[in-house]
């Protein structure tokens, strides 16, 4: 397989990629084709990317939940409670094809697939679809907010994919939970909300409570500079859940001031193009966080890395810094303590895809590596022949 197939990058795809989108009759990258593409939440040329997406590829994701899901129960175990989910879904659009295009996200949530296993990790959304799948992003978060409080008693953990949108939804709380109070109290929406599909969804759950309404706003008012927001509000949630890594660091200091006791747990480890990894150390605080890789969802390769300048060179005049290339080993040939670049090959489409991202060996679970994300391969800022990798300029911006 090395021998006959070459190391690519997402440019070396581009253009069978887009032939995919355009409805070419042969199926190109994979055996069955392709239905559905993905738009990368990260941007190559100020445009997000165009990547491959199946069934095959959801399945993987649906291991990884289940995965992730068990070590964490093991911790903490769920009973028939729900969970906070602040997820939102963008409207998928059709390719020149005639393809279902949305973000990764966005397809992994409009799928019956999610539903189901979300049902059997017993992590049910508090909010109905509409919700979910509503036409405007402040509108949905403000009703993410009331369906938690209506069902405050029942919520099991809180989960984003992202530490900053759980940070933005209570930054949102502190400024709108008055009239949360009020909605509660009278069992009448707020005019801010105005999509149709999200009104008659929330009539059906909103009924007049003012007790509820006076308890929360006793807690809201009891509270100093709003600590310990999470548990006060939601007094049988365990922990606190979504990837708190790499850029996401810098937002765990506030997301730990509104958990108040509550451990913060990081989410599994993947990109648009699929997964890498879950995490089955749940209890490692985010900052030390390892994702262990499960074997069977792609084909996994390893670029050696050495960290040390002498090994590196430069680009052109003021270019990047480039390492120089090693041979990609295995995924049981890696030696703990090393940096590697990620190579994946996945279920849909991508053959020895360079992911651009670097990782660090921490040890192995069972047989298989256990990394820890170090940083984007591909972002370097380079100011007077000074090279400033995200970490550097993250902890630059934290001090």
């Amino acid at each position: 397989f090395k021998d006959c197939v070459p190391l690519v990058y997402h440019e070396d795809l581009e253009s069978y990629i887009q032939r995919i989108a355009d409805g070419a009759s042969s199926p190109i990258l994979t055996g069955k084709p392709i239905k559905t593409i993905s738009l990368s939440s990260g941007t190559t040329q100020g445009r997000p990317k165009l990547i491959p997406f199946n069934d095959e590829l959801l399945e993987t994701t649906m291991q990884i939940y289940r995965t992730s899901f068990a070590f964490r129960n093991k911790e903490f175990p769920i009973r028939n409670g729900k969970a906070l989910q602040f997820i939102y879904s963008s409207k998928q659009f059709k390719t020149k094809g005639g393809l279902a295009a949305g973000t990764a996200t966005t397809n992994v949530y409009r799928s019956a697939k999610f539903k189901s296993t979300m049902k059997t990790i017993q992590s049910q959304c508090c909010s109905p679809d509409e919700v979910i799948f509503g036409p405007d992003f402040h509108q949905s978060l403000y009703c993410h907010l009331l369906c938690g409080l209506i069902f405050r008693d029942e919520v099991q953990f809180v989960f984003s994919t992202f530490a900053h949108s759980i940070v933005h939804a209570f930054r949102t709380f502190e400024l709108v939970w008055e009239e949360l109070c009020g909605d509660i109290r009278d069992g009448v929406l707020s005019s801010r909300v105005t999509a149709l599909s999200i009104r008659t969804a929330m009539s059906k759950i909103l009924k007049p409570n003012p007790e509820l309404a006076d308890l929360i706003y006793q807690k809201c008012a009891g509270l100093s500079n709003w600590y310990g927001l999470i548990p006060e509000l939601f007094p049988n949630a365990q922990y606190i859940y979504g990837i708190m890594t790499g850029s996401m660091e810098p937002y765990l200091k506030k997301l730990r001031h509104y958990a108040g006791h509550l451990p913060l747990m990081s989410a599994d480890y993947g990109s648009s193009e699929g997964w890498v990894g879950a995490n089955v150390n749940p209890m490692l605080p985010p900052e030390m966080a390892t994702f262990v890789v499960l074997p069977n969802i792609g084909y996994f390769e390893f670029i050696p890395l050495k960290e040390n300048s002498q090994d590196q060179e430069q680009e052109g005049d003021g270019g990047a810094i480039v390492a120089k290339e090693n041979k990609p080993v295995g995924l049981t040939e890696v030696k703990v303590g090393e940096v590697y670049e990620i190579i994946v090959t996945n279920v849909a489409g991508l053959y020895r895809y360079r992911l651009g991202d670097v990782v660090k060996v921490m040890g192995f679970h069972n047989a298989t590596p256990e990394l820890k994300f170090m940083c984007r391969s591909n972002l370097l800022l380079s100011i007077n022949i000074d090279k400033n990798t995200e970490k550097d300029l993250q902890l630059a911006v934290e001090a």
